[in-house]
């Protein structure tokens, strides 16, 4: 089966590497904390889950996983009723019977999601990062997210095209200078 990114993954994608400040302007590394991940795991309590959990959902991210399993459903239909077009018919209703079954394990990741958030963020930092997700500024970021993530890949991709453009010619100057030709 193949996965295909969607917007809300490369949402995520790009949420979570602004968050781990790979952007200009972001915080320099030194002055977010270390990854949790070399001190010892101290269990979070029910409000901290609660609250990250409510982060998780509010931010967006939740839409993203909740988006995973009709894509896979759609995936399997099409790779099965491919070469199987009598099935259509019993295969939508499978497919129709086992959908809130893998719609509850959403509910796992967004649990999963929210225990990480309780593992790098303080209970301060839960409780900053919740306010702003529920004022109105947080409200638009997250309304904007589909249009500036569409706009985003349209610039990579020239963006992209450009630098591979300009590193080769770059590199093949300089191997140029060594006697090469590329």
């Amino acid at each position: 089966m193949i996965f295909r990114p969607t917007i809300g993954f490369a949402t995520l994608i790009l949420a979570t590497a602004a968050l781990a400040g790979e952007r200009p302007g972001a915080v320099p590394a030194a002055a977010v904390s270390p990854p949790i991940a070399s001190a010892p795991t101290v269990a979070a309590t029910p409000a901290q889950l609660a609250l990250a959990r409510t982060i998780v959902v509010d931010s967006g991210i939740a839409s993203s996983f909740r988006l995973i399993i009709p894509q896979y459903l759609e995936q399997i239909a099409l790779s099965v009723t491919r070469t199987r077009p009598e099935m259509v018919p019993d295969l939508n209703l499978v497919l129709a019977a086992v959908r809130p079954e893998f719609d509850k394990k959403v509910e796992e990741m967004i649990d999963s999601a929210a225990q990480l958030y309780t593992q790098r963020f303080s209970p301060k930092e839960l409780e900053d990062v919740a306010a702003f997700f529920k004022s109105a500024s947080g409200r638009k970021y997250v309304g904007m997210q589909p249009v500036l993530m569409s706009d985003m890949f349209v610039a990579m991709q020239a963006w992209s095209q450009k630098i591979s453009v300009d590193m080769m010619t770059r590199v093949r100057e300089e191997m140029r200078k060594k006697g090469h030709e590329l």
